[in-house]
């Protein structure tokens, strides 16, 4: 039987079902492209002597969002599962908390059914299928009364010098560490018990807690497990990508935009293969979940298709390949794997989860015991409108994501009734009544064309008596060199009352926004200047305004002012 890097049988093969391969096919196939397999024995003897097929477990700490590198380990569970393994993934949201308070235990029901939710959808973008697949999670065995006393059992004998160096490239290092640290391996030792497992498979960073269940595990009376190691894919600035280090990864939801900004700002010297993480990119996610690496050549981007590795960091060492045609070949391929999942994630039930698992408040440093209090209260205020933040959260740093700016629809257009040059709008942006607006656009944007239409809105603007009519928010708009003014556009199916994020700066909004003076410049006149249109496109600081449906555009203008 043949078969190629994917699992998937190629001409001249047999009929590819997991009875029909022999054990060292299954062996082969359930150990290539790994960086370390220990106790190879183990899985060997339950093929041959218990003659059923491996239960591998893999699991993963609801902590951060999930992001590319996840690819790897997708990829490898498809193997498992064409080797007919029967595979567990495991949300382990105890880890989540245990790992430095990384999640609360408010968000953890939150991040378990985020990452349910991603994973699967990555699963189903490279085409595995999840029939097979068994889903569970660390705290619906790890709370039971019979785990505690086995981590009792095992705290009595594992010293902290050996549970510290256990965690030591998996959980958080600190100064003055919280003593949940050195409880985080010793949990995961007992997944292998009470997954009921064969195998465990992880991150070559886990091989030190995976050593010491070797050690631990009979102490108290448990069998040692085989473990299998995949190869970690570099961050973006170099060192492993994590989930928990925004700078480092590219997130599986991360818009077309946010790829492109990213992968444009890794450090890619011409020649150099040896600090390289778009090179290790190719290497260990495209050419593992695509048949093909094609590299795009020049403005043209005339394709260029590699079947194997080698090839390309030859060429690259040898100055053949420019690094700026391998970023737009990785961002061609990443917006590829990508989009299957943006879809899944732009329906309003992920949108909401999204905001639920991941509310602005858990950016902020937190406190000691459970969590701050504004932590607490994410999940509830996170279902809010914005403004509704709790004021103790937001920025303090003058940039817009102190600004509260929605998605809003014009309910009814009317002339001021003593202004010729405004007009008396009823916006709808997500409240249970439209706020009354007051703007000059009268002889700029015809009546006609306010009617019923969906626009960007400031909302946590100090209400201000604009000739004797209170004006409660701001309607945005773009304005050109040439005095053409156009209102926003969001973009076809953005909810009413959306909050308008800016990748890179996140934070609940000020509950109000009070005008400056011509002593201290406010925050709307420090953000102002940094709004623009460019190419068509509504930014901050040249990133895109965006919505779950992606960015807020202009009509017609290309270069413009918003204010």
């Amino acid at each position: 039987m043949n078969y190629n890097r994917f699992g998937q049988e190629v001409d001249g093969g047999a009929d590819g079902a997991p009875g029909s391969m022999s054990i060292d096919e299954k062996m082969d196939l359930i150990t290539r492209n790994l960086a370390e397999v220990c106790k190879t024995e183990i899985m060997h003897n339950v093929l041959t002597k218990e003659k059923r097929d491996l239960k591998i477990y893999w699991g993963t700490a609801t902590t951060g969002r999930p992001h590319v590198a996840y690819f790897v380990a997708m990829s490898k569970i498809a193997d498992f599962l064409r080797a007919g393994c029967e595979v567990t993934i495991l949300f382990a949201d105890i880890h989540g908390y245990l790992d430095n308070m990384k999640s609360t235990f408010e968000l953890l029901k939150y991040r378990t059914e985020y990452y349910k939710n991603v994973i699967t959808a990555a699963l189903l973008s490279i085409g595995v299928s999840i029939e097979k697949l068994k889903f569970t999670t660390g705290s619906s065995y790890q709370l039971t009364p019979e785990f505690t006393l086995d981590i009792l059992k095992l705290c009595t004998l594992c010293s902290e010098h050996d549970a510290k160096r256990a965690g030591a490239e998996v959980v958080k290092q600190t100064s003055s560490a919280p003593l949940s640290g050195l409880l985080y391996p010793i949990y995961q030792w007992l997944d292998e018990e009470y997954l009921g497992v064969d195998a465990q498979f992880g991150g070559v960073d886990q091989r030190k807690i995976f050593m010491s269940a070797e050690k631990y595990l009979p102490k108290i009376g448990y069998k040692q497990r085989a473990h299998l190691m995949n190869p970690m894919v570099p961050g973006l600035t170099g060192e492993k990508m994590s989930s928990s280090e925004i700078d480092s990864k590219i997130d599986l939801i991360d818009d077309a935009a946010a790829v492109k900004r990213k992968i444009k700002k890794v450090f890619c010297e011409p020649g150099n293969v040896e600090k390289n993480p778009l090179l290790a990119f190719v290497k260990q996610v495209c050419l593992l979940v695509r048949p093909q690496f094609v590299l795009l050549v020049g403005k043209e981007c005339t394709p260029k298709p590699y079947t194997e590795y080698g090839p390309i960091e030859a060429d690259f060492a040898a100055e053949k390949i420019h690094p700026a045609d391998l970023k737009q070949s990785v961002i061609a391929v990443l917006n590829e794997l990508l989009d299957p999942i943006r879809e899944r994630f732009s329906q309003p039930d992920m949108v909401e989860l999204t905001k639920l698992a991941y509310p602005p408040e858990d950016k902020k440093k937190r406190g000691g015991g459970g969590g701050a209090p504004a932590e607490k209260a994410a999940p509830a205020a996170a279902s809010k409108p914005a403004s509704t933040a709790a004021a103790g959260a937001v920025s303090t740093e003058m940039d817009v994501s102190r600004l509260d700016i929605r998605v809003g629809k014009i309910v009814s257009v009317e002339m001021h009734p003593n202004a010729d040059s405004m007009y008396v709008e009823k916006i709808d942006v997500g409240e249970p009544e439209p706020r009354v607006v007051v703007s000059g656009l009268v002889g700029k944007v015809e009546k006609a064309a306010l009617e019923n239409r969906s626009v960007l809105v400031l909302c946590n603007l100090k209400p201000a008596n604009l000739r004797s009519i209170k004006s409660h928010a701001m309607l945005l708009a773009a304005s050109d060199a040439d005095g053409k003014v156009e209102c926003l556009d969001p973009p076809a199916g953005a909810a009413v009352g959306e909050r308008i994020t800016v990748e890179g700066f996140a934070g609940a909004p000020d509950a109000q926004i009070k005008p400056g003076s011509s002593k201290k410049v406010g925050v709307w006149e420090t953000v102002q200047k940094e709004l623009l249109v460019e190419g068509g496109v509504a930014k901050y600081k040249g990133v895109p305004f965006m919505t779950s449906k992606g960015p807020v555009t202009t009509a017609t203008l290309t270069a413009a002012t918003i204010k």
